[in-house]
């Protein structure tokens, strides 16, 4: 059977501004709360909201995107890329969440990057947040399981609607929305871990919000941007049971539906009824104000995008462990791992494409999938990544047997074409990009971008459509 895929295939790649960006208290920029959060391995879990001396914070330089944007983004649509999703910087809009007026250097800063994206020929997707709030709000009015929230939100986006609708067509809400509950400082502000007393009530609170806030984006996106798409983004790495034992395939099937509680909501417009005896088992009492649940009724979303990475498998008696690309349980057998001890699993790549498109039936959009590895740059200053080219490739043929499989899936974004920093360690060891940028851990380097071999394999990719 001949493969292929639809004309208007939205080849791309993905980066987010606190990853990438750095500059952060620049032209009236403050903190957010990726400011916080220093270089280490579950750096998430736990942090303060200060800032400290003598630590450092990735995301205060991270690459330098900010100062460099022109040059970087003419190096990527050189592969060809197709569309970029970017995130947008809340404090860069409003520093302090509660800004009388937005800050128009932020503004400008957005208008020239999507202008110079539209020239080149990248189609603009973005992110409304992706893993970061204005701190001074947080400080002021907690985290997200406020209510105050959805008053800031409804300002921001107002803004960045009226600011840049004629600009972008396709938009998201929060990134990997269903980490509230696994990682909620990084997804909510949340300072609590898993497991701390009331940490899970905060954590649902904080996930209806964000509901709402869906509702919301959706509703005013119909309003002024009739033509847009609105899309919510969830981390759906899956979890296969580690035997054919039933409590371990009812246990995989209960952690699977932890992640795709959310989407439900925001696809189907409803709690469902597993979520509602999740809560009771829990104990939890949200607070619904009234009207929230017909709006997220009403107001549900165009498209379903997901980051995939990997799989990991679920045994009774597993304590499953979270980071950014979702549940580490059990060690699955039949599966090689990275060099950072991720599983690649091209094959579960197109069983999830199918589990979303038999559930949702709603377009399919690849947020995210990519391979951080050290990269080994010669003499010749040349970097031959042979392990990034055949994830990719092993992962692209699964995509066009999904597609094949009849699952609408109008765009693919590489995670990271150019080296930034990774979002679970803070480290730029973990390289991702087809360019590589000269920074080490602790941000010393030249800064320098290099092309690696896998930069012309994408292009040609792309090029054959």
């Amino acid at each position: 059977m001949s493969k292929s895929l639809p004309e208007q295939f939205l080849w791309g790649g993905a980066l987010a501004a606190n990853q990438c960006e750095g500059a952060w208290l620049a032209d009236g920029k403050q903190p957010s709360t990726a400011d916080t959060v220093p270089v280490g391995a579950g750096r998430f879990l736990r942090t303060t909201l200060e800032v400290a001396e003598g630590v450092h914070y990735p995301s205060h330089d991270a690459i330098s995107f900010y100062e460099h944007y022109k040059s970087d983004l003419a190096l990527l649509a050189g592969m060809g890329l197709r569309c970029l999703r970017i995130s947008i910087a809340w404090t860069r809009i409003f520093p302090n969440g509660d800004d009388a007026e937005p800050n128009e250097a932020g503004l400008a800063f957005y208008d020239d990057l999507l202008d110079e994206m539209i020239r080149l020929g990248m189609e603009p997707v973005v992110t409304i947040t992706h893993y970061e709030y204005p701190l001074n709000a947080i400080k002021k009015y907690g985290a997200l399981d406020n209510r105050a929230w959805l008053d800031l939100y409804a300002r921001y986006i107002d803004v960045l609607f009226r600011r840049y609708g004629s600009k972008v067509t396709y938009w998201m809400t929060f990134n990997e929305v269903n980490n509230t509950t696994r990682i909620p400082y990084l997804s909510a502000g949340l300072l609590t871990e898993p497991g701390d007393a009331g940490a899970v009530q905060q954590a649902f609170q904080a996930a209806h919000h964000q509901f709402v806030m869906n509702a919301m984006t959706v509703k005013l996106a119909r309003e002024l941007m009739p033509d847009a798409w609105i899309g919510c983004m969830l981390s759906l790495s899956t979890i296969y049971a580690a035997t054919c034992r039933p409590e371990d395939v009812l246990g995989a099937y209960v952690y699977r539906r932890r992640s795709l509680m959310y989407s439900d909501v925001m696809l189907r417009g409803e709690y469902p009824g597993y979520a509602k005896r999740l809560m009771a088992d829990e104990g939890l009492e949200l607070e619904i104000a009234d009207g929230d649940l017909e709006l997220i009724r009403e107001y549900t979303c165009d498209y379903l995008a997901f980051s995939y990475y990997r799989t990991t498998a679920f045994a009774v008696g597993d304590e499953p462990q979270y980071n950014t690309a979702g549940v580490v349980g059990s060690e699955n057998p039949y599966l090689e791992t990275s060099s950072f001890g991720w599983p690649k699993d091209p094959v579960g790549f197109r069983y999830v494409c199918n589990e979303l498109w038999d559930r949702y039936q709603v377009p399919l959009f690849i947020a995210e999938n990519g391979l951080g590895t050290y990269d080994e740059v010669q003499p010749d200053g040349r970097i031959h990544d042979e392990e990034r080219i055949h994830y990719f490739y092993d992962h692209a043929e699964q995509l066009l047997e999904a597609i094949e499989d009849g699952c609408q899936v109008f765009g693919y974004t590489w995670w990271g074409p150019i080296d930034i920093v990774s979002a679970g360690t803070g480290q730029m060891a973990k390289r991702y990009g087809f360019i590589h940028v000269d920074l080490d851990d602790d941000g010393n380097g030249t800064g320098e971008r290099r092309i690696k071999d896998s930069y012309h394999r994408y292009k040609e990719w792309i090029a054959t459509h």
